[in-house]
């Protein structure tokens, strides 16, 4: 690939199959010939950080392999990534969208697509911040509403402004849940009172082995 390395790996998933993935090499690539990255606000530090496998991303991808599915049910992920959460989902025929700011995601959740032999899937521009506009011929922006929303460590950038609560209402059906994946980050307790202020309650389970320390955080609203 011009202008950055790139590897496959196979990833285990607690719950599912395999998982062939191809990432960035490294923390130390970097490409933004068109200035696509830098118009969305992503510097050069934060570039690589889309294409890598990060463990909160893996425990968000096996906590929805064995999340019971519901017949019909659309589902939405926040800030992918390499979406290993939205792959887990739509092998396992739910209707899923990946989303994510960066202007690669799409193309690496493609080729992740081919290597793991799974039809195309949904993929949208999904920006929560200032710089909500899609860079030009890029993918169309998140649209409609979801039963289900999930992330992993999204929560990495103080949001005194609660523009992330603000995108999942957008996005989330009267009745949904919201399944946030966070490696016990200091912007939680802003995040979970911009949410119960919506109207929804929180479940919270620790996660804690092989290295990792975090926490699910399922939250749930229903339909008045």
């Amino acid at each position: 690939m011009p202008g950055y390395d790139v590897k496959v790996q196979t990833l285990a998933i607690n719950g599912a199959a395999d998982l062939q993935i191809r990432s960035l090499l490294d923390h130390d690539q970097f490409a933004d010939p068109t200035g696509a990255a830098e118009a969305l606000g992503i510097s050069s530090a934060q570039w690589p950080l889309f294409g890598q496998v990060w463990p909160s991303g893996l425990q968000l991808a096996a906590a929805m392999a064995v999340r019971p599915l519901a017949d019909g049910e659309r589902i939405l992920e926040i800030g992918c990534g390499l979406a290993l959460a939205s792959l887990v989902c739509h092998r396992r025929g739910a209707e899923v969208t990946a989303s994510d700011i960066h202007p690669l995601a799409g193309a690496f959740l493609l080729e992740n697509l081919r290597l793991n032999e799974l039809a195309p899937m949904r993929y949208c521009h999904g920006d929560w911040g200032a710089q909500a506009t899609p860079p030009e011929r890029g993918a169309p922006r998140v649209q409609g509403r979801f039963d289900l929303i999930i992330g992993s460590d999204v929560l990495y950038e103080r949001d005194d402004g609660g523009a992330l609560a603000a995108f999942i209402e957008r996005h989330a059906l009267p009745a949904c849940e919201v399944w946030i994946v966070d490696p016990n980050r200091g912007n939680r307790p802003a995040f979970t009172r911009a949410l119960a202020a919506l109207g929804f309650t929180l479940d919270e389970t620790a996660l804690e082995g092989a290295g990792y320390r975090g926490r699910l955080m399922r939250f749930a609203r229903t339909a008045s």
